[in-house]
């Protein structure tokens, strides 16, 4: 039995949709399902609204002494959101990165880093400079995709798919900003795709 830590935001957590809905319950329901590798339900932490700093400050509070077969980390909307400053953000990644190898026994392809999803395309949006956050979106990908491959670890783009689906109401919650099942079941079939061959 597979076991699966994710760490992240609310887009790990999956704010407004049942736990079964979010991207890292799928993607384990679809390795056990569809690729007959077994997983056990993933431990998540993660909290709407988390900023690098703040998960870094939960996983310390966490005290995870285990390690896991896999582990994911989504982070830095928020840091986005907040106008936190990019620096900042490369050198909170990249700790949080280290962390998330070392709760992988040591084994960075065992670990992969979801982009930021561009929630400047939403409705939740409208009136706001919708290609200043693409760009500061794109900024921050780019960082973290970069200290992704510096530690040869897996790395999914899932902005892409939330920038054509982020104004269909059938990808996104009543809050119209936070994603719906439909999109997290994009996500875990790619990831699930990703990660099948090195396990």
């Amino acid at each position: 039995m597979y076991t699966y830590l994710a760490l992240g935001d609310s887009y790990t957590i999956g704010e407004q949709v049942a736990p079964e809905e979010n991207f890292p319950h799928q993607f384990s329901k679809l390795m056990s399902g569809h690729y007959g590798i077994p997983f056990a339900d993933p431990r998540i932490i993660a909290v709407t609204g988390w900023t690098t700093d703040e998960l870094a400050a939960a996983v310390e509070a966490e005290k995870i002494t285990e390690t896991y077969d896999f582990v994911t980390l989504l982070i830095g909307v928020n840091n986005q959101y907040r106008g936190r400053n990019l620096e900042e953000y490369k050198a909170e990644f990249t700790t949080l990165l280290q962390r998330a190898i070392l709760f992988a026994n040591g084994r960075s392809s065992h670990v992969c880093v979801l982009s930021i999803p561009d929630w400047g395309v939403t409705p939740f949006a409208e009136g706001r400079d919708r290609a200043s956050i693409a760009e500061q979106i794109d900024a921050f990908n780019n960082a973290n995709k970069a200290i992704a491959g510096n530690h040869r670890c897996l790395y999914l783009d899932i902005t892409e798919s939330t920038r054509q689906h982020g104004t269909d109401l059938a990808y996104l919650t009543p809050d119209k900003l936070h994603y719906a099942g439909k999109e997290y079941a994009l996500w875990a079939a790619a990831l699930a795709e990703k990660v099948q061959p090195v396990l």
